[in-house]
């Protein structure tokens, strides 16, 4: 079930029946209509914890499969919909992707075991080797890029944000990323984040054509998971949000 199915049929019976909903919640939504008429439909009447919840749900999988609970076409379509509708900095639309499943992910991997090999010291090469089988073991990976001329042709417009553009820009690549995590194992699967460039640009360039103006951010291999995530830690929220002003 897609993430928008998902909260839609969690939140149809509350907006159907009045009796079933909190005072509270009704408040709340009573006061989202008066506060913006420009609010969309959608937020009025359901609360963000269903989205939390699906934030929290979120883990890194690095034992995966290469079996997968959708049809092909369904990712595409999620990580067509994220890119398009994802924020940028100045609008600069710079963020491109590409995804590659089967045997196209594979190579991927093989090209990373060929590269990294010859660089990682004896005694840690069975740990990364470990490691890219695990990735490979999986049914695809997201590519993440940033194309440079969007950026440039704003550095070049607004000389004074000049330095900033880059670090902007990948903002937005991060924005995609999560979005694209979730949205995935909102969908049955397991993935990770990895980071193997710069090392494997140039390869991953010229084995799909890649345009020499995207940056390669990140790599995200995912399957169907084949082991639970290793439990999380957080450090206290305390020590990392700050409020001010507040009621």
């Amino acid at each position: 079930m897609s993430f928008v199915k998902a909260l839609r049929s969690s939140i149809a019976p509350a907006v159907r029946t009045h009796r079933t909903v909190p005072s509270s919640l009704l408040a709340s939504t009573r006061a989202a209509r008066t506060a913006s008429p420009f609010v969309h439909q959608q937020t009025r009447t359901m609360a963000s914890a269903q989205f939390l919840e699906e934030i929290k749900k979120r883990r890194t999988y690095y034992n995966i499969s290469n079996k997968s609970p959708i049809p092909d076409a369904r990712v595409e379509e999620i990580v067509k919909q994220i890119v398009l509708n994802v924020p940028s900095s100045f609008n600069s639309q710079s963020s491109r992707v590409v995804v590659l499943f089967k045997k196209e992910h594979e190579k991927l991997w093989d090209f990373a075991s060929e590269i990294l090999k010859p660089i990682v010291p004896e005694q840690q090469w069975p740990t990364t080797a470990g490691k890219l089988a695990s990735f490979k073991a999986g049914y695809g990976t997201i590519l993440f890029f940033e194309d440079q001329v969007p950026v440039r042709e704003l550095q070049k417009n607004f000389p004074l944000y000049q330095e900033s553009f880059p670090a902007w820009s990948e903002h937005t690549s991060g924005m995609i990323q999560f979005a694209t995590w979730t949205s995935l194992e909102l969908e049955g699967f397991g993935a990770s984040l990895q980071h193997y460039n710069p090392l494997i640009d140039q390869k991953v360039k010229s084995e799909w054509n890649i345009p020499d103006s995207w940056n390669l951010i990140a790599q995200m291999p995912f399957g169907t998971p084949s082991a639970p995530p290793t439990e999380k830690k957080f450090s206290p929220i305390e020590e990392r949000v700050k409020v001010f002003g507040n009621l």
